[in-house]
């Protein structure tokens, strides 16, 4: 991948408004791959004190989004299947690694993985998306 193609990802996941608001930063993206991460914090608690698996899908989604996208066509989710395996601790670094293991002109497949600071294993996804035939409009303006 050009590092201007990787640049302009790096700098639209910085102005996502939803990436910013839950903490999420690019930390790679390359073609068919993206890792991303974020610090859970307090606010992230659900009812049970746990970090809210709405924050851990949020996490996977952009892992998924990049990594989808970075081939430079417009590609959308279709299905996405998450297992949680436990619980991270509080105030932790998460991240998601997306790494395409498929890819036809009109799907492409994914496998996610989210870790902690310890490298376990917190979740995972299997994920499928619809590759629409039109250029990703951001990239389209490189």
């Amino acid at each position: 991948m050009e590092p201007k193609l990787k640049d302009a990802f790096r700098q639209k996941v910085k102005d996502e408004p939803f990436a910013c608001k839950m903490g999420i930063k690019l930390v790679e993206v390359g073609a068919g791959h993206a890792v991303v991460e974020m610090e859970t914090k307090a606010e992230d608690q659900n009812i049970l004190g746990m970090t809210h698996g709405g924050a851990i899908f949020s996490l996977i989604d952009e892992a998924f989004e990049i990594s989808s996208n970075s081939h430079g066509m417009i590609a959308v989710a279709l299905n996405m299947s998450v297992t949680y395996h436990q619980a991270p601790e509080q105030e932790t670094i998460l991240r998601a690694e997306s790494r395409e293991i498929h890819r036809s002109r009109k799907t492409a497949t994914y496998k996610i993985r989210v870790t902690d600071s310890s490298h376990d294993l917190i979740a995972s996804c299997s994920a499928l998306v619809y590759r629409m035939q039109k250029k990703v409009p951001f990239l389209a303006e490189e």
